[in-house]
């Protein structure tokens, strides 16, 4: 692609909604991904007992590898929304702006 063409779609308004949403979804993501895996860290340093006590009666499954696990799968399915939202959304909108910059080029 030509300077011409990419210049076109920076300068697109779309494109810049695209960006805009794209990285406010992304951070929100991150964000959430930080607070809970920290705030796990943090119980387990203010906190041990918590995280030492078995789900059960009798279990040999303690809170904390139950919450961990469960921050794991979170993470796993927070990252698959992302990658439809990103397959889905985003690519339909970066398809729009491309297509639009080519026929202005044409």
């Amino acid at each position: 692609m030509s300077s011409s063409v990419y210049a076109r779609i920076r300068e697109n308004p779309k494109f810049q909604d695209l960006v805009a949403r794209r990285s406010r979804y992304s951070w929100t993501l991150s964000a959430i991904v930080v607070l809970v895996f920290y705030g796990f860290v943090m119980v387990v340093a203010f906190n041990p007992k918590l995280i030492g006590q078995p789900v059960a009666e009798g279990s040999m499954w303690t809170i904390g590898i139950a919450f961990g696990l469960l921050i794991f799968i979170s993470f796993w399915l927070m990252t698959a929304v992302y990658v439809h939202r990103a397959n889905g959304e985003f690519d339909r909108m970066s398809q729009e702006v491309v297509q639009s910059a080519w026929k202005e080029n044409q």
